[in-house]
């Protein structure tokens, strides 16, 4: 495996830390913001990602996703998640970091490498944790960085996307 199990985790609680950070920068009275009437509110974004890794790596662990998983699995935590107030989803985020921890720290190396079928292509569960997963969490932040951008957070940089904090004096 390119990641241990360790480095994987570690690599989603640091997506968490940044992603918290940059939720930290919303302008709640700019929650209803979308860039184009078919996109996610920046509210809506939050909720979603409240969900999306954790359930990702629960479909994964079970190696289908079918329209059984769909409605046992990735449904109700997806209604739950829309449910959310932006304080809620908030601290649902934080909490995915010991999450992580917990869900993947059992896992074996064996259980990294079995084949699965999602999406129509066999992979390993390892590469579907990194292209989902933490894929997904780069890609989402990225695009809350750039709702924040829209929304006026003109002094965000590079610094808050990538590393999580504010720029340096």
């Amino acid at each position: 495996m390119v990641l241990t199990k360790e480095e994987l985790i570690a690599s989603l609680q640091n997506e968490v830390r940044i992603l918290v950070h940059l939720a930290g920068k919303v302008d709640k009275s700019k929650l209803d913001y979308r860039p184009t009437p078919k996109q996610r509110s920046t509210l809506e974004l939050l909720q979603y990602m409240s969900m999306m890794g954790p359930t990702e790596v629960a479909i994964i662990k079970t190696e289908t996703f079918d329209q059984t998983t769909m409605n046992t699995v990735w449904r109700p935590a997806e209604e739950a998640a829309k449910a959310m107030s932006y304080d809620q989803a908030v601290a649902a985020i934080q909490k995915q970091s010991d999450e992580y921890a917990r869900l993947l720290s059992g896992w074996t190396e064996a259980e990294f490498r079995a084949k699965v079928d999602m999406f129509g292509r066999k992979s390993s569960r390892g590469a579907l944790l990194v292209d989902l997963v933490l894929g997904g969490h780069a890609a989402y932040r990225t695009q809350l960085f750039d709702y924040l951008k829209s929304c006026g957070r003109e002094e965000l940089n590079t610094w808050n996307l990538w590393a999580g904090v504010d720029a340096p004096a």
